[in-house]
């Protein structure tokens, strides 16, 4: 019997390698002879870069300043032969970094996301990919962008300062000090966002009050952002700033494209193609996946829904354990042949939380005890 456990982090709460642990103690606990697969993965958020590189790569550790300009230790993996690069946002532009009081996305500066990007492009890797879940500002990548060579000058040529608030007196670009490496990588953006850069879906208007916008902030930073929009259009480094994704972290999406040359990608389709999953799932019995909440937004593209149609795809029988089954569920027994709360009964969030780990066990108990008693029942046991 070969079960694949393939869930995202459970937010808040369990990183995605970390689930994969509990779910296959618990299995192993009933039916010691399985074939156990841990297969952690991720979206582009939290725990991208600790999945993509848990069985085959090594995790780089190098400074960089944070969303404030202070310097941190950020990190960033090499996998598969060396010669790519995983990294997240999130590791020198996140949210997490900063204290509620210091949340402002006026000031807050993406130009530690560039730093690393300058040190990966000094290893020789040829691709790089870019998981940018959890940012803390909203500054269109320009704080990137200056890390890595641009200048953003303003109608006198004076280089303007890092953060969104500036942007208001961009004018021009200039691209003759932008580290040339740039031109040799392929850079592949992990993203499930597709928010344009502007408008009421967009980066300012959606985003920035979860980042400490208070509303007469959040129309400084769409004009601010509509203004470094129409200055990349002019300069030629985009043609529109309206591609899904473009949005995404503050408008590092945008960022990213124009500066850099990047490719938006599906998060989710991305971590399955890197971890091979496709392929794991040839001569499986059975596949988990999992999710701290479960609701409507599930079915449109999120990881498990992608999870979903791999394994309908190499029909291969696939189990969901969310943390919660909230709201509108009525498709998700379309994608899943079974799907189960692991709480064991009424309490607070505090309290589901903390037994997040066990509950995980004894999910996995359960499963496999169903399953095995499904193919002694039909003769089918491996």
């Amino acid at each position: 019997m070969k079960i694949i456990i393939a869930p995202d982090s459970f937010k808040g709460c369990m990183r995605s390698p970390q689930v994969c642990e509990s779910i296959k103690k618990g299995i192993l606990s009933v039916a010691p002879d399985a074939e156990v697969v841990s297969m952690p993965m991720a979206d582009g958020g939290e725990g991208t870069m600790e999945a993509m590189c848990l069985t085959a790569g090594r995790i780089e550790k190098i400074k960089a300043r944070d969303p404030l300009g202070r310097k941190i230790e950020a990190e960033f993996g090499i996998i598969g032969d060396g010669d790519t690069a995983v990294m997240e946002m999130a590791s020198a532009s996140g949210l997490e970094l900063l204290t509620r009081e210091e949340l402002n996305p006026l000031t807050a500066t993406t130009y530690g996301t560039g730093e690393i990007i300058r040190e990966i492009l000094g290893r020789g890797i040829r691709e790089i990919i870019v998981g940018i879940g959890g940012s803390a500002r909203v500054d269109g990548g320009a704080g990137m962008a200056q890390a890595l060579g641009y200048r953003l000058l303003d109608a006198n040529g004076k280089e303007l300062a890092s953060g969104c608030g500036s942007l208001a007196d961009l004018r021009s670009i200039d691209t003759s000090r932008v580290d040339p490496r740039l031109k040799k990588v392929k850079i592949r953006v992990a993203c499930d966002v597709t928010n344009p850069l502007l408008g009421s879906n967009g980066a300012a208007r959606v985003f920035a009050p979860q980042k400490g916008a208070s509303p007469e902030m959040v129309e400084q930073l769409e004009s601010n952002l509509a203004n470094f929009a129409d200055v990349l259009i002019k300069e030629g480094l985009i043609d529109n700033a309206e591609s899904p994704g473009d949005g995404a972290a503050g408008g590092l999406g945008v960022g990213l494209r124009a500066f850099c040359g990047a490719k938006i990608e599906s998060g989710a389709k991305l971590m399955i193609d890197i971890t091979g999953l496709e392929k794991e799932l040839r001569d499986s019995d059975l596949i988990i996946t999992g999710e701290g909440c479960t609701d409507a937004q599930t079915s449109s593209g999120k990881l498990c829904a992608a999870i979903s149609d791999a394994a309908r795809k190499a029909n291969i029988p696939i189990v969901l354990l969310s943390g919660a089954l909230k709201g509108d569920l009525g498709n998700l027994h379309n994608m899943f042949d079974a799907a189960f709360s692991i709480s064991t009964g009424p309490c607070t969030l505090d309290e589901a939380l903390a037994a997040t780990k066990e509950n995980l066990f004894l999910a996995g108990q359960s499963i496999a005890g169903l399953f095995i008693h499904k193919n002694k029942a039909i003769g089918t046991e491996k």
